[in-house]
């Protein structure tokens, strides 16, 4: 008989996102928000009365459930839910206005709104009279505010409180069982270079081999405690939960905060991990950290851009046993490289290599492969491939293509061809050049932004830098370098002048009081570069 019979104990793997949550001890701490933590078994009850709760307002498998709220418990159990009723959770940045809000909730066609009370004013401007929305559900509100919302609505769209989903049957929901781990579990939002955010539509199975990948070389048990500080919309923040529950650690929310708040939730909770973006890390560089926020600390890790290596050696001074782990990814592929910590001292300029169960190819236009050394485009094959860009046939094609040299055939299998240009050494560690549309094109020369700014961040006068290119009719492009106060101009351009070739020097310096964040954390270049060509 097969190990894999009835009598045999066997389980089949998970194929939702929300099977996340079995296994382990169900009564160690799963999820906390400020004063409140609910354990593994909790969770799973949470969910699946919400689960319940959604299949009896109709929601049924592929609608897609937009989340519109900030990091708190009830949102990590809304996005678990809508994958439990098999239908597709679509998470927004609680600091989206209406313009955004609206888009993403027409071009994804949502069916359901889940959000706070404190929201519900923007959610009713960003929703017209054609909307696809028949639910909003309100969490924290209470049954009366949804009775006064819904007074205040039309008569098309229904407000129900999320006490009512709450206190749902757990009953299973007869149709999450036909859910298959290829369908869509989740739609996440990116900003594009042009017009509104883009859906990267992601499958069950996208979700849970990222998440056993990450968690794997990350090495997440139940022993650690995972600062969640980036936002769930931003496919690091999701990894950051989902990474986490798979292993079974223990989640600590938190949403918009500074710097020093970081480092004392890590002491008050005993953090173990944490992942930032580069803007952010800047930040905590330069704040104390005690011993009670570093003695648990056993990895810290980037994504998000490039860290500035003046930063990473104070946060290995900082956090002296705490691993660095240095990644890349891009949210069509979650994620696809990172550097070995015993790697960091030999390269720290590198991306390190392919994180488990993805192939990183560096190709030529034409898709041959590159030779060391030589510059080419960074090609995603593997089970993190996302299904492509939702509602948006022709820029999926492009992104989504064949991979290098495949036989071809009826159904080639496709890869992300990344757009990001990337050498491989001669050991096969990968660099990171820059995005082809953020390169800077200046007389007869390719530069890219990262370089500029790396010598910038070296000279010791910059804290926060990012070069750009700006239009000129005889060099194609100058450069112009924008930091953050307090900044001495002068020094900072005759330090430059002693690092960079004459072609890389920044036409002008640029100082402001703050550079602005897009809503993921990252310096907003769009913004920088609306601000400089005024």
């Amino acid at each position: 008989m097969s190990d894999r019979s009835a009598g045999s104990g066997w389980s089949p793997p998970p194929v939702r996102v929300d099977r996340l949550i079995g296994g382990g001890d169900p009564d160690r701490p799963a999820v906390t928000f400020k004063s409140q933590t609910v354990t593994y078994r909790e969770l799973a009850d949470r969910v699946a009365r919400a689960a319940r709760g959604l299949h009896a307002l109709g929601i049924r498998r592929g609608d897609r459930v937009v989340v519109y709220a900030p990091k708190q418990i009830e949102t990590v159990v809304a996005l678990l839910a809508a994958s439990a009723a098999g239908a597709v959770f679509v998470p927004v940045n609680p600091l989206f206005k209406a313009r955004h809000l609206a888009h993403v909730v027409a071009d994804c066609g949502a069916r359901a709104v889940i959000t706070t009370a404190q929201r519900m004013e923007t959610v009713q401007a960003a929703l017209p009279g054609d909307a696809t929305v028949e639910h909003v559900v309100l969490i924290g509100g209470g049954p009366s505010t949804g009775a006064d919302a819904a007074a205040a609505w039309n008569d098309r769209i229904r407000v129900a409180a999320w006490e009512q989903l709450a206190e749902s049957d757990p009953a299973a929901v007869p149709d999450a069982e036909a859910v298959i781990d290829a369908d869509i579990a989740a739609i996440l939002y990116t900003s594009g270079s042009t017009g509104g955010p883009k859906g990267v539509a992601l499958s069950h199975r996208n979700l849970l081999a990222g998440a056993e990948s990450v968690a794997g070389y990350l090495g997440h048990s139940e022993q650690d405690t995972i600062l969640a500080v980036l936002p769930l919309s931003f496919d690091a923040g999701l990894s950051q939960l989902t990474t986490s529950l798979i292993a079974g650690a223990h989640v600590i929310l938190a949403n918009y905060l500074l710097p020093r708040d970081v480092v004392r939730l890590c002491a008050r909770h005993g953090v173990s991990g944490l992942t930032c973006v580069p803007p952010l890390w800047i930040q905590l560089a330069a704040q104390e950290w005690p011993q009670e926020a570093t003695e648990r600390l056993r990895y810290f890790a980037n994504t998000g851009g490039r860290m500035p290596k003046a930063t990473l050696d104070r946060l290995r001074e900082l956090l002296p046993s705490a691993s660095p782990y240095l990644m890349y990814g891009l949210t069509e592929a979650f994620r696809s490289t990172y550097l070995d910590p015993a790697e960091v001292d030999r390269r720290p300029d590198s991306i390190g290599k392919a994180i488990p169960n993805a192939e990183i190819l560096v190709v030529r236009p034409d898709g041959s492969p590159c030779a060391p050394r030589e510059h080419g485009e960074l090609v995603h094959r593997g089970a993190l491939v996302a299904q492509g860009y939702w509602n948006d046939p022709e820029r999926t094609a492009r992104r989504y293509r064949p991979v290098p040299g495949a036989s071809g055939g009826a159904r080639p299998e496709l890869a992300v061809w990344s757009g990001d240009t990337v050498y491989r050494d001669e050991d096969g560690f990968l660099y990171f050049v820059g995005r082809e549309d953020e390169m800077i094109k200046t007389s007869g020369y390719r530069v890219s932004p990262a370089e500029v700014e790396e010598a910038a961040y070296a000279t010791g006068l910059a804290t926060e830098a990012v070069a750009l290119g700006v239009g000129d009719e005889q060099l194609g492009q100058h450069i112009v370098l924008i930091v953050s106060e307090p900044c001495d101009t002068g020094l900072l351009e005759k330090a430059l002048a002693q690092e960079l070739p004459a072609y890389m020097m920044p036409r002008s310096v640029v100082v402001l009081s703050e550079l602005p964040r897009s809503v993921n954390g990252k310096f907003d270049r769009p913004e920088l570069r609306r601000m400089v060509e005024r």
